[in-house]
């Protein structure tokens, strides 16, 4: 059974003990917002280089990557972890994302900078902000991320 909670501490303490700017985003962040949904993972953002800063902490819970990621909605740099049976994305804050309503390959470049400042399991973390989360999950328009834009603009 998935330990959302268990997985969400240790990840933010390896990374705030290696002193790495991150960001919390996808739907994770959009359910910290409010929106009801299962989640599948949590989504972290941090700098490419960043990624492998961490690499010895997490060896053991890798079960992809990090490695360049290309599948028909993103193009990113990323890594995923499995702790307590939770799945955790990190991902590099440069990206290209297929925009469905445009039919074409996006750059993003997502500000680790551009925050909100929420309380997740007791603790103030850094999440994308919802303008911002809005505006990618609009663009990007899979069933999911229309729902998560719908239940975000109706909060």
């Amino acid at each position: 059974m998935k330990n959302t909670e268990a997985a969400f501490h240790w990840i933010i303490t390896i990374l705030e003990n290696h002193g790495i700017t991150y960001k919390i985003s996808g739907g994770f962040a959009a359910r910290v917002y409010g929106v009801n949904r299962d989640l599948a993972d949590i989504d972290i953002e941090v700098s490419r280089a960043d990624i492998f800063k961490i690499i010895s902490d997490v060896k053991p819970f890798i079960i992809f990557g990090p490695t360049r990621c290309i599948d028909e909605s993103w193009d990113l740099e990323l890594m995923t972890l499995k702790f307590e049976d939770q799945e955790i994305d990190i991902s590099a804050n440069e990206a290209k994302f297929f925009n469905y309503n445009t039919k074409q390959w996006e750059d993003l470049f997502s500000d680790l900078q551009d925050i909100e400042i929420k309380e997740v399991f007791g603790k103030k973390v850094p999440l994308e902000s919802k303008k911002s989360l809005i505006a990618y999950k609009s663009k990007l328009a899979r069933a999911v991320d229309l729902e998560d834009v719908k239940q975000l603009q109706a909060l």
